[in-house]
């Protein structure tokens, strides 16, 4: 296999991104994003095709053939992907997915109860989850990524994806987001195009909580805000006001804690914009 280089499409403010064509004969589909544990990978087949992934259906394709993987924090690879054409031929690709080195963030001082629930909120903490897990379910066609993604707040970054959280000590779940820690009340706005399908005002660890789904199986999350503008169903657009930042929920202070996921993959989101320098210095520039 050989490796070949390409970047995305500035516009939309991706990082460059990696090209993996095998040296099968078949027609493989084109694709812009990282093949790396935490990666995104925007791909585009022939309108009416089918894409499996590692023997798992893709299930939203637009009309015209793209589609989205995501690749979870501890994804080995290599990637097996199955084109099934309309005209009954079947190919498949394989992708090596590249490592990733994640940090270690110890966070202490949190209250005991946030580390370690008491029982009687547990089935509260079960109906968070549910309503979560069916906000993520929702599958729209509607290309509303096009748009591209900015930063939906600029400010100093305080957690990344990955990183192995210690919280008051104790070992627990990476943290699958990024944080910027900015003041309570600054805005929140939209990073792309999409519909709400969560706005939650207090979940008992991410606090007020809001979901925007972007098409194609990609869905961001928003936590620990302390005010929602928007309601389910809204549709926004880049840029938009969503939300403002707060402390709701598990938190030691304020910030923004931005997610999203591809499916039931978490992926990195700070790989869909440019770095936070950049895009500060263009703002000041713009200002």
């Amino acid at each position: 296999m050989r490796l070949a280089i390409t970047t995305f499409i500035a516009a939309m403010g991706l990082l460059a991104a990696s090209l993996y064509a095998p040296t099968a004969k078949a027609q493989e589909p084109t694709f812009d994003g990282q093949f790396v544990q935490g990666g995104i990978v925007f791909g585009h087949t022939d309108a009416g095709d089918q894409v499996l992934l590692d023997g798992d259906a893709i299930d939203t394709i637009a009309s015209d053939g793209r589609f989205i993987l995501g690749f979870a924090r501890d994804y080995e690879g290599p990637a097996k992907l199955t084109i099934k054409h309309a005209d009954g031929r079947v190919e498949d690709f394989t992708y090596d997915i590249g490592d990733r080195e994640f940090d270690i963030q110890r966070i202490d001082g949190l209250p005991k109860k946030m580390v370690t629930p008491d029982p009687d909120v547990m089935s509260r903490i079960k109906d968070d989850s549910r309503q979560a897990r069916e906000a993520r379910t929702e599958r729209f066609t509607e290309k509303f990524l096009e748009s591209g993604f900015i930063w939906p707040v600029l400010g100093p970054i305080s957690g990344v994806y990955g990183s192995q959280r210690i919280l008051n000590g104790e070992p627990r779940s990476p943290h699958w987001g990024v944080d910027i820690a900015v003041p309570v009340g600054t805005p929140v706005v939209a990073p792309a195009d999409g519909i709400v399908t969560l706005a939650h005002p207090d979940m008992y660890f991410s606090g007020a909580t809001l979901f925007i789904d972007h098409g194609l199986g990609m869905v961001s999350a928003f936590l620990h805000l302390s005010e929602i503008d928007v309601k389910v169903g809204d549709v926004v657009k880049q840029g938009d006001l969503i939300a403002k930042v707060g402390s709701s929920g598990r938190a030691t202070g304020p910030h923004l804690d931005w997610r999203v996921n591809i499916g039931a993959a978490r992926v990195d989101a700070q790989l869909l914009v440019p770095p936070m320098a950049d895009a500060q210095k263009a703002a000041n520039a713009n200002n």
